[in-house]
């Protein structure tokens, strides 16, 4: 009714305008009219304008919340949601020179240098099989209005996580791999160091494959990116040998996060990674209060030659212990006086890929570990070297599939002469989508 009212009045208002140029129009003729004619018009216009003022009146007030300014709407933007990952099932058969692993151990569900058995007194052999690496993950992509770019990224599989026994469930919990938002150039969250070369790793049907040679670590972090530079500030962490020998120490006493540099030079058919760390190493409890600075400096790169390609790593570094080797030697060793010592070490590995056909391809792979080890302070209990040789044959019988065997063999020798084999083949499938 309201709604009625008030476009009536906005009619009344436009003929009333249309009226008074009429009248300013007709003035000469009505001069020459007679007067009751004059009086009868005036009254006409009089009542007219009563009428609108009735209907003027009548309109509701605005209120305060009518006359506030609209709120800020989102910032429309376009999405893309996908989901991914795979399912691989791993049958291994290992055969250790000097023991065997406990029912369980990590060294049972992929390559850990530091868990191949030394000095034992008789060879083990065991059969492992497992679904553990398969692996989900969901990314979200997000163009805003204005151009900037918004994304995320959840992904998890079954590694080193606990939940099931192989006596009947299996039933793994799962395990966070990566989980982080990326703003424009702006990362933050967890997933690969920046200290770390991703492209650049090995194929191998093991999880890591040259475990004991490659820098492989995953944490939380915040980095910046500038066309090929790279700037994290990630999470620290300390691993410490007592003095004389003994299980690792694990202190989480770091006050100032470790800082990563990196530059990537892109080749035509390759590129090459250069990444710089420098970090502080702690240890604060009713026994010690010492801090060291470490550093460590890696490179690293792929290249194609037709379908083929090598790809490299070589890694040198004073406290790069967790970061390198999956941390077969600690950051740091304390003296007598309960002073941090920082251990040095250098690895590097090795990896050509052929194909043989669009179906069949192989790899072969050469990986070593070097520790420098003050045995004065760490004992000779500690590892000096150890290395690894991976071969393997892979088909693809349909896209994004994939079966193949492998056959590693590893070496690792002690401070003290002691040394310890193992032969592992692997037989896997594997689907992504």
């Amino acid at each position: 009714m309201l709604t009625q009212r008030i476009t009536m009045t906005r009619k009344l208002s436009g003929r009333l305008s249309i009226a008074a140029v009429l009248a300013l129009l007709c003035a000469p003729v009505l001069a020459r009219a007679d007067t009751s004619e004059i009086a009868a018009l005036e009254a006409r216009v009089a009542e007219l304008e009563a009428l609108v003022t009735q209907l003027v009146d009548q309109r509701p007030a605005r209120t305060p919340e009518a006359t506030a300014k609209p709120a800020r709407q989102p910032i429309a933007a376009t999405s893309n949601y996908k989901f991914g990952g795979y399912v691989k099932l791993d049958a291994m058969f290992s055969d250790y020179g000097d023991g065997d692993l406990a029912p369980g151990s990590a060294g049972t569900q992929f390559y850990i240098p530091a868990t191949i058995p030394v000095g034992g007194s008789s060879s083990g052999a065991r059969n492992d099989m497992q679904a553990r690496e398969t692996r989900l993950n969901f990314r979200s992509d997000h163009v805003l209005a204005n151009g900037d770019k918004i994304g995320t990224f959840l992904e998890m599989d079954f590694f080193l996580s606990p939940g099931g026994d192989e006596r009947m469930s299996n039933s793994y919990n799962p395990r966070l791999r990566h989980a982080f938002i990326k703003y424009n150039n702006w990362l933050a969250g967890q997933t690969w160091s920046t200290f770390q070369d991703v492209s650049a790793l090995a194929e191998n049907l093991d999880f890591i494959g040259p475990s004991e040679g490659t820098t492989f670590v995953r944490q939380a972090m915040l980095r910046y990116t500038k066309n090929r530079w790279e700037f994290a500030l990630e999470n620290p962490e300390t691993t410490i040998t007592p003095f004389s020998g003994g299980s690792r120490i694990v202190t989480d006493d770091n006050t100032v996060p470790d800082f990563v540099a990196r530059y990537t030079l892109p080749l035509d058919r390759g590129h090459i990674k250069a990444a710089g760390l420098v970090r502080q190493l702690d240890i604060d409890n009713d026994s010690f209060d010492d801090s060291e600075t470490a550093y460590g400096l890696s490179l690293s790169g792929k290249h194609r030659f037709g379908d083929d390609d090598i790809r490299w790593m070589a890694t040198v570094g004073n406290g790069t212990g967790r970061y390198l080797g999956l941390n077969t030697a600690n950051d740091a060793v304390l003296d007598s006086g309960g002073n941090l010592d920082a251990i040095e070490q250098w690895g590097g590995f090795v990896s050509y890929r052929h194909f043989w056909d669009p179906e069949w391809r192989s790899n072969l792979t050469f990986s070593y570990l070097n520790n420098d080890n003050d045995t004065a302070l760490t004992g000779t209990g500690v590892t000096e070297d150890v290395y690894s040789v991976h071969a393997n044959l892979l088909f693809q019988p349909v896209e994004k599939m994939t079966v193949g065997g492998e056959i590693m063999y590893a070496e690792r020798n002690l401070e003290s002469g002691e040394s310890g084999d193992m032969t592992r083949l692997i037989l896997s499938a594997k689907y992504a989508f």
